[in-house]
């Protein structure tokens, strides 16, 4: 087993940006033709392909799904060239395969990597989340808390009226009473239509961003990739697996999970150094989506190593032949 101080972060960041980067020029093509799947496969191949250019010992814990649900970057597949590191390997090849078919804001695809046994090998469920940005005191915010508790206590940390917070959720019929409560104590809600990778990020750069925090239910898978950006970037975060009946308790056994109510925390998620790179396809409030010229495509990168705490933004212009 490959230690984590045989983990080479720098050397191995440029790579996972290429990952990206292809992923988002493949799926760029197909921005607002309404097919969801077409533009997800394209996203898929391209960032397989990539990835087993990549000297590593890589195996995806998060992925497209289970080996009989996905051909390619199943949960379980082995992936790079065999030769270097052995690592653990969190993607979502296309996040927002809807906003990608309807051209809507906020697509990416995006990939995490760590040491070989650091990421939390989240099964298909979904996953209540909760994520603050960076500078606030420990626990200042926690899943314990009712929505409205956790708008006062984030609001007296900051020093501002419970007004001035601004919460992104994830607009879906199970949070209509989140949102409800969150409102009554006079907070602002930035809904989003999916993607909430995005929605996690954005707390980490609230002066850009405007949000303050994230709350609500959604997939666990993504909640690792979240975890993961915010351990590059600063920031707080957890995460309570939910069970909607025994089949998706027997995935979580078979992830090796055994404590069913466990409330995970950011480090908890990602216990180890991790890089983290993802690729705007439709512009964003994180990185701008693809631009095509009559010559060359245009991509905008945000490439991260929670080693250094290092923030790279890269513009990426490849010819078009």
């Amino acid at each position: 087993m490959t230690s984590p101080k045989d983990f080479n972060d720098r050397m191995l960041s440029l790579g996972l940006a290429r990952v990206s980067e292809a992923a988002a020029h493949a799926s760029a093509r197909l921005i607002g033709r309404g097919d969801e799947k077409a533009a997800d496969q394209a996203a898929v191949n391209a960032m397989r392909e990539q990835l087993n250019m990549l000297d590593i010992k890589g195996v995806v814990v998060i992925g497209e799904g289970e080996r009989d649900e996905a051909p390619m970057l199943y949960i379980g597949e082995e992936v790079g060239t065999g030769d270097g590191p052995e690592v653990d390997i969190a993607l979502d090849p296309l996040e927002g395969t809807t906003l990608t078919a309807k051209d809507m804001p906020n697509a990416l695809t995006v990939i995490a990597m760590a040491p070989r046994g650091t990421l939390l090998h989240a099964p298909d469920v979904y996953m209540e989340k909760l994520a603050i940005g960076p500078g606030y005191a420990k626990d200042v915010v926690s899943l314990a808390m009712s929505p409205a508790e956790r708008v006062r206590a984030l609001a007296k940390a900051r020093g501002v009226k419970d007004s001035d917070i601004t919460v992104c959720i994830l607009e879906r019929p199970r949070h209509e009473d989140l949102i409800e409560e969150v409102r009554s104590t006079g907070a602002a809600i930035r809904l989003i239509t999916d993607g909430d990778v995005a929605g996690v990020i954005h707390c980490a750069e609230a002066e850009l961003t405007g949000i303050d925090m994230y709350m609500g239910s959604g997939g666990a898978p993504e909640g690792v990739l979240a975890a993961s950006a915010l351990k590059c970037m600063g920031g707080q975060m957890w995460g309570k697996l939910l069970f909607r009946n025994e089949d998706e308790k027997g995935r979580a056994a078979k992830a090796g999970i055994t404590d069913l109510d466990r409330i995970y925390s950011r480090d908890e998620l990602v216990t180890a150094d991790v890089i983290f790179a993802a690729t705007g396809v439709t512009n964003g409030s994180i990185v701008a989506g693809v631009k095509r010229e009559p010559h060359y495509l245009q991509t905008e990168t945000i490439l991260m190593r929670s080693k250094t705490g290092s923030v790279r933004r890269m513009i990426y212009r490849n010819p078009i032949k």
